[in-house]
């Protein structure tokens, strides 16, 4: 495995970063996989959220490739409110926008009496064997930029996966990893980790992520629990159960292009 780099972007002045090769998606290394921008809008757009506000939802459309060349993020209210929150972000690259988000923050409050059916964690990363690197990581930025450890499925594997992961490196440099960080920079995987088709014949393209969060995660790892559904007509549905080392965290889905290459 090559050296990682200090985070997937480093600030670049007021509202820009930089990406680092910890970006890089697996099929052109001079675009971005879908994760870290995720995570870096949302990290802009909570930054902004009133006090007693949470995300807990966030749908984000990918444009098209997203360029791996300096960025600029831009966060405007939608919907404000004390009790519900919208927003929007856009991920700017070259003067054109590449990435959209918008997020919902909902106010936090006592606790309500019953909590509904309760989805246990799965077996602690530590009981997963960590198999070698797959061959199909090496020299892959993003691929690097996460551990994996799998109790079904695997890289290449296809169809349902199982698999406990870590984020390597921070998302900006300089800054501390938030647990919605880390859990967005994994959940656009989803579909790659589930494909059912082999990705050397088959085109199986998420142009929207949409994930909803029941909670803030906690601790280093985020367990997803995927799978991947087809129509006969050449749409697709991913979809990845979140979980911690307490429990449920949240859900998500994606729509998907499925084309012959």
């Amino acid at each position: 495995m090559s050296d990682l780099p200090d985070a997937f972007y480093l600030p670049a002045g007021a509202d820009r970063y930089e990406p680092t090769r910890a970006t890089e998606s697996p099929w052109d290394s001079g675009s971005q996989h879908g994760g870290p921008p995720t995570a870096l809008l949302a990290h802009a757009i909570d930054a902004t959220a009133g006090p007693g506000l949470r995300l807990a939802r966030i749908s984000v459309d990918f444009l098209g490739p997203i360029p791996r060349r300096e960025v600029r993020i831009e966060v405007s209210p939608v919907k404000p409110g004390r009790l519900v929150s919208l927003s929007e972000a856009r991920m700017v690259v070259d003067g054109r926008t590449a990435v959209t988000a918008r997020a919902w923050h909902i106010a936090t409050g006592p606790p309500p009496p019953v909590t509904g059916e309760r989805i246990a964690p799965p077996a602690p990363p530590e009981t997963v064997t960590s198999p070698e690197p797959a061959p199909e990581l090496e020299g892959w930025g993003y691929g690097e930029a996460v551990e994996w450890r799998f109790s079904e499925g695997g890289h290449g594997t296809p169809g349902l996966a199982r698999v406990w992961t870590r984020v390597r490196v921070p998302l900006v440099a300089g800054e501390d990893m938030t647990g919605l960080a880390r859990t967005l920079v994994v959940a656009d995987s989803a579909n790659g980790l589930s494909a059912v088709l082999p990705f050397h014949e088959w085109l199986s393209i998420p142009p929207s992520m949409t994930t909803t969060l029941l909670r803030v995660p906690e601790g280093e790892w985020v367990h997803m629990d995927c799978r991947t559904h087809l129509a006969p007509d050449g749409i697709g549905l991913a979809q990845a159960t979140l979980c911690d080392s307490e429990g449920h965290l949240g859900e998500v889905a994606q729509p998907l292009l499925v084309r012959e290459r």
